[in-house]
């Protein structure tokens, strides 16, 4: 036995035996598993991320960024994004809990994007097309000045250039509030292009993907010459529970979803995840003879 002597303290310490060191508890990294928002289960991340972001209990198809559609669906480094450096600007001085500058400021930084839109031409196996997708991080992938501004110009571009159009439809969000009228004439912008596209005999392929809702759904995403939609994809204007609401009635099991809008004509196939660059370069091909 020691005894150590505190010159600073009258008390002194007694060691018997070697110094317990404090380890802190291994417990599991943050982020590795996720809940699945169809079956429940909690999933291991990157097995759902390598199964294209579906689940791998009950092929529930996860949220995809703008990033990860284009690295599924193209052909690698084919695509040649158009209007990038494309920003929003503030006509009505909008504000509610903070200003639409900063709220725009705030989501470019959070997402790295620039607005809920991104177009430009690439390959799908090989075979040359213009490309667009919306994304519901960005303000829900709601309808504004830009997303309009870039879908025209892709549409327009896709009609010089005879090529096939697809869109990849993934809002949540209609028209932007923050941009009042200006917003909301981007649905009939956009749909009179696509109604030039077509008298030019331009092939659009509208994809809908979970969600695709409001002004978008009211607009451009119906307008396909072949609509197709990922599984259990929630497609509408207004959502159940305000169309429940407002109606006063009990709506039909799975209403709103890919399956039920299926079974009612609304879309022409419900095409899975892994299937879908395979099957919309088949469409291509079929829209072409």
């Amino acid at each position: 036995m020691s005894t150590v002597e505190n010159s600073e303290s009258p008390a002194s310490t007694t060691t018997t035996g070697p110094i317990a060191v404090k380890r802190p508890k291994r417990g599991v990294p943050e982020g590795l598993w996720l809940r699945c928002d169809g079956c429940g289960a909690t999933v291991f991340r990157k097995q759902v991320e390598q199964n294209l972001n579906v689940c791998v209990e009950c092929e529930h198809h996860f949220y995809v960024p703008t990033s990860m559609r284009i690295r599924q669906l193209l052909d690698p480094d084919s695509f040649e994004e158009w209007y990038a450096e494309m920003t929003s600007g503030d006509p009505l001085t909008f504000s509610d809990r903070k200003s639409y500058r900063d709220r725009i400021s705030d989501e470019q930084k959070k997402t790295g994007m620039k607005d809920a839109c991104t177009v430009g031409r690439g390959y799908m196996r090989g075979r040359p097309l213009v490309f667009a997708t919306t994304d519901s991080a960005f303000i829900m992938g709601s309808m504004g000045s830009v997303v309009g501004e870039k879908l025209t110009r892709a549409v327009e571009k896709a009609t010089e250039l005879s090529l096939p159009l697809i869109i990849v439809s993934g809002s949540g969000g209609g028209a932007r509030m923050h941009e009042g009228i200006i917003s909301l004439m981007q649905m009939g912008k956009v749909s009179a292009a696509l109604a030039r596209f077509r008298r030019a005999n331009g092939l659009f392929i509208s994809v809908m993907t979970d969600p695709t809702m409001g002004g978008v759904a009211a607009s451009f995403a119906s307008l396909g010459d072949i609509i197709v939609a990922e599984p259990r994809a929630l497609v509408g204007f207004a959502g159940p529970r305000v169309v429940q609401a407002t109606c006063k009635i009990d709506l039909p099991e799975g209403f709103q979803t890919s399956e039920f809008l299926l079974k009612h004509g609304f879309i022409d196939r419900i095409i899975h995840r892994s299937e879908l660059r395979s099957e919309l370069a088949r469409l291509i091909d079929y829209g072409r003879r």
